[in-house]
């Protein structure tokens, strides 16, 4: 046990050793690998959010159910009930739909009003809510076929224009990750490499005594690891304060704003979820790029 504390004690002296000579050269990996995580991280962050966007609208998103001249809305309640895509129903008698539209016009006298039109116009109607968006067109067409229904309306456009807009940002998100990963990767090598030749005096002697390639260039493959980590943790940093600064900024917005505001916060488990993301893409990044300069220093 106590030679594999003597190992670790050595690896993590030579890891901050390493670390320490380095200077300015370190924060140039870092701060590469922290803009990359900060972007990468804030746009997971938003993708995150419009899907709840979308899964909010889907559950929200209402079809308006008329039934033909006759029919009542309690005769076909239980058929939309037991549907799988139906989240909820709600029945709007013809009676209570009239009485409503008479007080919009601002009429008192609603019988009045109803017999001067020779009775009641209007017919049930029903609202019904899709468990999601994706079920909604299909919702409308079985609804459509149920004995009764005259005509089903709903407006998906919404839905459309966010669906699209995910998809979009998840697009970027994905070219610009690409991208930023590899100059990432491509500085972490470039500074790991200019570490290992400005020790190359040290690994010679090293060398010379027997000491094996793997406790050679070890640290210098954890201090890869390390630039990620430190870069995981500032980017998490940053998107924490520019998630509270955005806070602050939207507090005193109106409804709809506040609405969209505390429908767009993560769950706990994405809360959680993102800083292990960040860390961990950041120590994988790190871990690349010092491999790729280990590995040709060492040819």
């Amino acid at each position: 046990m106590f030679k594999y504390f003597t190992k670790l004690d050595y690896l993590l002296k030579e890891t901050f050793l390493g670390l320490k000579r380095g200077g300015w050269m370190n924060w140039a990996a870092i701060s590469t690998v922290t803009v990359l995580l900060f972007l990468f991280g804030l746009s997971l962050q938003v993708s995150w959010q419009v899907e709840t966007l979308l899964n909010q609208f889907g559950s929200q998103l209402e079809l308006s159910v008329y039934l033909e001249p006759g029919v009542q809305a309690f005769n076909l309640e239980p058929l939309m009930t037991k549907m799988p895509e139906v989240a909820a129903v709600e029945m709007i008698t013809k009676e209570k739909a009239w009485t409503k539209l008479v007080k919009e016009f601002g009429l008192t006298d609603i019988d009045g009003a109803t017999q001067q039109l020779g009775g009641n116009p209007l017919v049930d109607e029903m609202k019904v809510k899709a468990v999601n968006p994706q079920v909604v067109q299909n919702l409308a067409t079985q609804l459509a076929k149920l004995p009764g229904v005259n005509v089903v309306q709903y407006v998906d456009e919404a839905v459309k224009r966010v669906a699209q807009l995910h998809r979009g940002l998840n697009w970027i998100t994905l070219t610009i990750t690409i991208i930023l990963t590899l100059t990432a990767i491509a500085v972490t090598t470039t500074t790991i490499r200019l570490i290992v030749m400005a020790r190359r005096q040290e690994i010679e002697i090293m060398q010379l005594v027997g000491a094996t390639a793997t406790w050679i260039y070890l640290p210098f493959i954890l201090q890869g690891i390390s630039f990620g980590l430190l870069g995981g943790a500032l980017a998490w940093s940053f998107i924490s304060l520019t998630q509270q600064f955005l806070n602050r900024l939207l507090i005193n917005q109106p409804d709809f704003i506040q609405f969209l505001r505390h429908g767009l916060q993560l769950t706990t488990s994405q809360t959680l979820l993102l800083p292990l993301i960040l860390l961990g893409f950041g120590a994988s990044v790190g871990l690349m790029g010092s491999l790729f300069a280990v590995r040709r220093v060492a040819k």
